[in-house]
């Protein structure tokens, strides 16, 4: 990991102050999908994914907010095509996997291998790893205390990945309900999509680098973000400490999300919203946006009615931009890997991987996010 000076973040800084805004690809829900669409080919297909999850969530709890950030990383980009999981592309490019907004913060990757290693074995060339990551999030969700809810199947993998697709079409935690609304609306998604979808911080946490710049040096005449509770702040300052130009991401503390309930997908992550206890701008704005205030009071009171459309809105988020026709994609046999053509000495363009993960990428990723709202 190489030492970066401050001088050369404030370099970069000034350049992504006036870098255009990339171009934004408009999503759609996708007809075509169906429940049970393993029913005859491989039956087993969907209690094989679930007793995967709940093994591996017995062991570690914090595998269902990992499970269901891969999805929801993958789906929103170019669909639910499990480009996410690619550890090389045809192309050469740099994959969705090696993204700031990925990395290193991936976790539940080995469970989805596990489930289509099995699947392999029991039902080869059948299942896809895009399917499996919908059943997967599906189960880590319901493992976590949501109700259990239906995901049609027959999404076909895509063939390409790349990191470059991220920049300015992803949601990152610096961003407000205005700009947030205007990703959500172009992936297909409405504004209440984005606050029900956001719940799904009621479980797992952040690393303290995602949001220190709410509890350090907030702005010229306040060092801690005023709309905090004055008490979280502190606490959080005592687990996250200052922030140094050569502190490595992979090192950084984590902080739960939810403090009271934060291995359970209910509500009280809206409850610690309006107490003021979020971490993220991006979590906090919704509580202080009069467009969104309303829907995150709603839910603070009534946990039925979250879990209920949280279900409804993961079911609408599996079906953004999916592969459905035969002559579209393929079912890989591997998640990592794009199938090699049948009589074709396939060879991947090795790519020039930049440094992995080191902090002027992480500050990049999330400065670009603050400045784009």
């Amino acid at each position: 990991m190489s030492r970066l000076s401050m001088a050369t973040l404030l370099l970069v800084s000034l350049l992504l102050a006036t870098a255009p805004r990339l171009a934004v690809v408009e999503a759609v829900v996708v007809e075509g999908l169906t429940v049970g669409f393993y029913n005859r080919t491989c039956p087993e297909a969907e209690q094989v994914v679930r007793d995967v999850v709940t093994n591996d969530y017995g062991m570690d709890h914090t595998i269902a907010p990992g499970l269901i950030r891969i999805f929801f990383h993958d789906c929103f980009i170019t669909g639910c095509d499990a480009s996410i999981l690619l550890d090389e592309s045809p192309s050469g490019d740099v994959p969705e996997k090696e993204s700031s907004a990925n990395g290193f913060t991936l976790h539940g990757l080995q469970t989805i291998d596990v489930a289509k290693a099995s699947l392999e074995a029991m039902c080869p060339r059948t299942v896809s790893c895009s399917d499996i990551l919908s059943f997967a999030a599906r189960d880590a969700a319901v493992a976590a205390g949501l109700p259990s809810y239906e995901v049609p199947a027959g999404r076909r993998d895509g063939t390409h990945s790349r990191m470059d697709d991220l920049p300015g079409n992803f949601p990152v935690p610096g961003h407000t309900v205005p700009r947030l609304t205007e990703l959500f609306a172009s992936r297909g998604l409405s504004q209440q999509d984005l606050v029900t979808l956001s719940g799904a911080h009621s479980i797992g946490g952040a690393h303290c680098f995602m949001f220190s710049n709410r509890i350090y040096g907030f702005s010229k005449t306040a060092d801690i973000d005023p709309s905090l509770d004055p008490a979280f702040a502190q606490r959080l300052r005592k687990m996250c400490p200052r922030p140094k130009p050569d502190d490595i991401p992979q090192q950084a503390p984590k902080v739960n999300f939810d403090e009271r309930t934060g291995e359970k997908l209910d509500n009280a992550y809206y409850q610690e919203l309006l107490a003021r206890r979020s971490l993220l701008t991006s979590d906090n704005t919704l509580a202080l946006d009069p467009q969104t205030r309303p829907l995150v009071e709603q839910y603070a009171k009534d946990d039925a009615l979250f879990q209920q459309r949280f279900g409804e809105a993961m079911q609408k988020v599996s079906k953004l931009d999916v592969i459905v026709k035969k002559n579209k994609g393929q079912i890989r046999r591997d998640c990592r890997m794009v199938n090699k053509a049948r009589g074709v000495r396939w060879m991947p363009i090795h790519f020039l991987k930049p440094p992995k993960h080191p902090m002027l990428q992480m500050i990049n990723w999330f400065i670009r996010g603050f400045q784009q709202d």
